[in-house]
């Protein structure tokens, strides 16, 4: 009786080996996929668990209550996240408009410098080892500690005729 039994259950497949190893496998899966899930939803506070919806209802209006006070909240949630993109384009192009005025700025003090630069070195003297702006630039060092160029001193070279 017990061997009719044992190939009886299960049917045709009762003594198919990889059958019975998917059988386990899904087993195994479902069992750690509901450990999640109750791991999850002890996690979730009271605010958090309205997303997984696995309340029984005694009416259909108390469901349709329940899901439209979720359906409440969500769009509460979804005004405050648009609002806070739109601050945040808005604070954007703020500081997006303050970086290009400063931008345009510093270009006109820069033309301002170099258009002087331009007329004044002509009226360097020669002897002058300022006579020689892109020799100056060269021997410039920018200084991180004190966030200004450290510029070669002054020298005016004398020449002696013999």
């Amino acid at each position: 009786l017990q061997m009719l039994e044992q190939q009886v259950v299960g049917g045709e497949q009762a003594k198919n080996k990889d059958l019975k190893e998917k059988h386990k496998r899904r087993k195994k899966y479902a069992d750690e996929r509901r450990l999640q899930l109750v791991a999850a939803l002890q996690q979730c506070n009271e605010d958090s668990s309205n997303w997984v919806l696995l309340n029984v209802y005694d009416s259909i209006q108390e469901e349709v209550r329940a899901k439209s006070k979720l359906l409440e909240k969500m769009q509460e949630k979804l005004q405050a996240a648009e609002t806070e993109i739109k601050d945040l384009q808005s604070e954007f192009e703020l500081e997006k408009i303050d970086y290009l005025s400063t931008i345009r700025r510093l270009e006109r003090d820069l033309m301002l410098f170099q258009q002087l630069l331009d007329r004044v070195q002509s009226l360097i003297r020669r002897d002058c080892n300022y006579s020689n702006l892109e020799k100056i630039k060269r021997e410039s060092v920018w200084d991180e500690e004190t966030g200004c160029w450290k510029i070669p001193e002054l020298v005016i070279q004398k020449t002696h005729l013999p």
